[in-house]
């Protein structure tokens, strides 16, 4: 059993000797700074590489937003490695595409067996997360998903070994929300709503729909797509028909650009806003067919000198190009795993666990630390939203949308926008 150092800022005077081996941990929590990731330390002997399982969808309608996520987690492996590794070993990370739900579950379980991963990281699709997940219990293997945003999965369907990094979808809903309650497009208002027919778009309906109930809202449509869906025009016509006072996008992956282009064509008065927001969705649409206003993670424009940084290695070692959401996301995933294993100085998967619920902090190269919940493991973090500039402001896609302020702000504790107890029914 491996203790950590009291923070003074955090210490309980002389009782580190009462203390239990999780409020050890909570004290100790940030005791190696995010920088110093990697360095080697004096370990217990051990030998040959540290075996991350990646798995991420490359095909498919989310494929592009994977092909992100591999770029980024490539990019924290070769720091990693550059800094020395971890245990004074390197990390070598093997990516796969996950393709559905019953292929993600094999090839993890693959992984944990055949190929002796030490550990599990990736996924972007809901469905496939929890498939993979239910592998990680079943075997004790951590698994720090990364990508995917559904509210079930840190609640009814969280487990001890899964640690979840993006929003969730209620936060996105409450961030855009709030905005528009903000500019007085919800008390009384109609909302259209499109919904991605699987676990991801039914969860973020259900959120949206306690949203309208709330703030007096009117949901007076929905229509749920099907992930292969190109064609959105007898769906744009429903639209038109029910003359919303706004279309709200529940879709995900490839059907937000598919139908902002074909809803853009038709002309209709309606604005959109969404719930769900990916960087590459607007690249895909283009200036003038994605508009309104939609929740963010992380957005490239980020003033924060950790995140320009981080900017400025990605493309330098990627051929320019400027990193997507997902290229963050797996990118701090990587580093958030480095430091449980530097901290812990372990591989045990039940020692990181204990780390990771101890609500150490992690640079998320964002104004403020984030942290997991001990009770849900959801990484309590800043989130934003991004506003579509009109198109004759725009002059390159990577200026298409303008990032707002963090949410909450300043003076608010990260928790305001998240779920809490009597919201969520997780127990672990």
């Amino acid at each position: 059993m491996k203790h950590f150092s009291k923070s003074n800022s955090l210490g309980n005077g002389g009782a580190s000797n009462l203390l239990t081996r999780r409020s050890l941990l909570k004290t100790g929590a940030g005791a190696a700074a995010f920088s110093a990731i990697g360095f080697p330390n004096v370990l217990r002997a051990q030998s040959g590489p540290i075996l991350i399982g990646h798995l991420t969808p490359l095909t498919g309608f989310l494929g592009v937003m994977g092909e992100w996520a591999s770029l980024g987690a490539q990019l924290a492996a070769e720091e990693i490695n550059e800094a020395g590794g971890l245990l004074g070993r390197k990390v070598e990370i093997q990516t796969e595409d996950s393709i559905n739900p019953e292929n993600a579950a094999t090839k993890a379980q693959r992984m944990i067996e055949r190929d002796k991963k030490d550990l599990l990281l990736g996924e972007i699709s809901s469905a496939s997360t929890l498939a993979i997940s239910q592998v990680a219990e079943r075997n004790k293997k951590l698994f720090i998903a990364t990508g995917p945003r559904s509210d079930v999965l840190r609640g009814e369907s969280c487990n001890r070994y899964m640690f979840c990094t993006d929003l969730p979808n209620t936060v996105n809903v409450n961030v855009v929300g709030e905005s528009l309650k903000r500019e007085g497009m919800v008390d009384g208002k109609k909302f259209f709503t499109l919904t991605a027919d699987y676990v991801f778009g039914h969860d973020l309906l259900a959120a949206a729909e306690r949203f309208f109930a709330e703030n007096n809202a009117n949901l007076v449509g929905n229509e749920l797509i099907a992930t292969d869906v190109t064609d959105f025009s007898p769906f744009i016509l429903k639209i038109r028909q029910a003359q919303p006072d706004v279309v709200c996008l529940n879709l995900a992956g490839n059907q937000v650009p598919n139908f902002c282009k074909q809803y853009s064509e038709f002309g209709l008065p309606y604005p959109t806003v969404g719930f769900g927001f990916n960087t590459v969705d607007g690249w895909a649409a283009g200036p003038g067919n994605i508009t309104g206003t939609w929740p963010a993670v992380w957005y490239h424009t980020l003033d924060v000198e950790g995140s320009q940084e981080f900017v400025a290695r990605f493309k330098k070692r990627f051929d320019d190009k400027t990193p997507e959401n997902h290229a963050w996301i797996d990118y701090i995933a990587m580093k958030i795993m480095a430091q449980a294993v530097t901290e812990t100085q372990s591989l045990d998967n039940e020692e990181l666990v204990d780390y990771l619920e101890s609500e150490a902090e992690f640079d998320v190269l964002k104004a403020r630390k984030a942290y997991f919940r001990d009770w849900d493991h959801q990484l309590i973090q800043e989130a934003y939203t991004v506003t579509a500039r009109p198109a004759a402001d725009v002059d390159n896609v990577l200026n298409l949308m303008e990032l707002g302020a963090a949410v909450p702000g300043p003076d608010q504790a990260l928790t305001v926008i998240f779920p809490n107890e009597a919201q969520n029914p997780c127990s672990l």
